[in-house]
Parts: C-alpha cells; sequence; structure tokens
C-alpha cells in the first residue's frame, strides 16, 4: 500500500470514536512485532508506513466488527479477516492472492 492508503485507513479507523478498534503492525525491516495501540491519529503514523508488512485491527464486539468492515470496504483495502478482526496488507510474498475488503 502507498501513503494516501496508510492515511485513508487511519483517519477511517480515527473517525470510528467510541468503536476504534487497537491495532498493532509487523515490521518487514526488523520483523518486529509492536504492542497493541488504540491511538490512530499520531501513534498509527509514527516512523512512517514503508516498513509495514500488515496491520492487524482487533475488533471486540459485533457492532465494532461491522463499523471497522464497512470503513475498510470504503477504502477498498487489501485483507483478510483474522480470528481477532481483520489484517491489512502492505506487503505480500511475489505470487501470493490477495483479496480485497
Amino acid at each position: 500500500m502507498n501513503n494516501t492508503k496508510w492515511d485513508e485507513l487511519r483517519l477511517a479507523m480515527y473517525n470510528l470514536t467510541d468503536l476504534s478498534p487497537m491495532w498493532r503492525t509487523l515490521d518487514t525491516e526488523k520483523d518486529y512485532l509492536s504492542p497493541w495501540d488504540g491511538e490512530w491519529f499520531y501513534h498509527f503514523r509514527n516512523g512512517g508506513y514503508e516498513f509495514i508488512k500488515w496491520v492487524e485491527i482487533e475488533v471486540l464486539t459485533a457492532q465494532q466488527e461491522q463499523a471497522v468492515l464497512a470503513q475498510l470496504k470504503k477504502i477498498h483495502v487489501p485483507g483478510e479477516r483474522t480470528e481477532n478482526g481483520f489484517r491489512v496488507f502492505g506487503y505480500v510474498e511475489t505470487g501470493t492472492e490477495v483479496n480485497y475488503l
């Protein structure tokens, strides 16, 4: 994904206000898995987006899941459902099939 798409995701999740989910990222450069964080406006863009392999978005309620999924579909990002919510991909291995939410 490019910086514009990451910003669309960041603002979409930030604007969910009371339903805003927690997130964590996997870094491609250091293979670092960040701790869970709930602050989308400043923390998510700290350090830029260049090395985000994926961001995992945790949803805790059915209402939150519906709100998050609606926003992900609206901005049309590459990703998948996970056991705890959603994963949005920044990078995938060459030849890997990717679906869009």
